[in-house]
């Protein structure tokens, strides 16, 4: 080969180099990653959907697996944005944890549909401290203690999570615990822990709302049956307290308060350090126009307050 052609070859070849990382750049620059809680999970997905609508450039590669998992993989730098499902940590503050509100859930009790007493707790519920009694003292350990029924001896199997996670540390946290403070035989996440107590007619359980809620139905899964909560402890649920029947009624219940925080709480996103480019532009949609799609998702959407805060906490220096 002459100079002149070897030359010309070096030539092209440094103009593909350049040509392919452009394009390697540029697909990284339209790519967000997520990771976290299965609470938000559904509400993602949506929003995903929705925004790929509007921006087909953008790739947006999404999984589950935890709270916990998404705050170690942000604070890691394995994924752009971090679902997390409870409070953010002055411990992950420290270490660049940057987030912001995008909706509001809950947590609610669950029993098997079946549970020899499902009859009477559906009328009485359960009262806070009757949940600590199962999930954190463990003095109460049949079905007879709860609803004061001596002759009733069938013992209660308590399920929690065994990942790292928002339902289980804001489950715990209106006992007034930590998620490693609840007692139970350990599941795997939302979906996990939802099948153990439909398998189980002596279980108890704590799904978010919308693993304890069939999607199309709006009424409980299958085989689940939510466990009313006695709010003033009075031995029955009165009518201020009943909206257990259906998704729909549940999250109207968490919009005006009716359902308390906790079990209920807001749902955040969390990046390592203030987000950029399409991640920005992503969660700021998500802020604005996406909070349409809360209501008919399982959600309930942020005040335009809130949302105002949020957006100009993303503003601030």
């Amino acid at each position: 080969m002459n100079k002149k052609l070897a030359i010309g070859a070096a030539i092209a070849l440094i103009a593909i180099c350049a040509s392919s990382i452009a394009a390697y750049n540029q697909l990284s620059a339209t790519r967000i990653t997520i990771s976290g809680a299965w609470a938000l999970y559904p509400m993602m997905v949506r929003w995903s959907e929705e925004y790929k609508k509007v921006h087909p450039e953008v790739r947006i590669e999404l999984s589950a697996g935890g709270a916990g998992k998404g705050m170690t993989d942000t604070l890691s730098g394995l994924v752009d944005i971090g679902m997390v499902s409870r409070k953010i940590y002055q411990e992950e503050v420290d270490q660049g944890a940057f987030w912001v509100a995008v909706v509001k859930d809950a947590v609610v009790p669950t029993m098997h549909k079946d549970n020899p007493v499902s009859q009477q707790i559906s009328s009485q519920g359960i009262s806070r401290s009757t949940f600590m009694g199962i999930y954190i003292h463990q003095n109460i350990t049949n079905w007879g203690q709860v609803i004061n029924s001596p002759q009733t001896t069938d013992e209660i199997h308590v399920y929690a999570r065994s990942d790292s996670c928002g339902a289980a540390e804001t489950w715990a946290n209106y006992l007034g615990k930590r998620q490693e403070d609840l007692k139970g035989t350990g599941v795997y996440g939302d979906p996990g822990l939802a099948e153990a107590v439909r398998n189980d007619p002596l279980g108890i359980g704590f799904n978010n709302v919308n693993y304890a809620y069939d999607a199309n139905s709006g009424e409980p899964v299958e085989g689940l049956s939510i466990i009313p909560v006695d709010l003033d402890g009075n031995d029955r649920i009165d009518e201020h307290e009943d909206f257990y029947d259906t998704r729909a009624e549940i999250i109207a219940a968490i919009a005006t308060g009716a359902y308390p925080s906790p079990p209920a709480r807001e749902l955040n996103l969390v990046g390592k350090g203030k987000f950029a480019g399409a991640t920005r532009d992503f969660v700021e949609w998500i802020l604005s126009e996406g909070q349409q799609y809360a209501l008919e998702t399982g959600y309930v959407q942020l005040s335009e307050q809130k949302r105002a805060e949020e957006l100009a906490k993303m503003e601030q220096d």
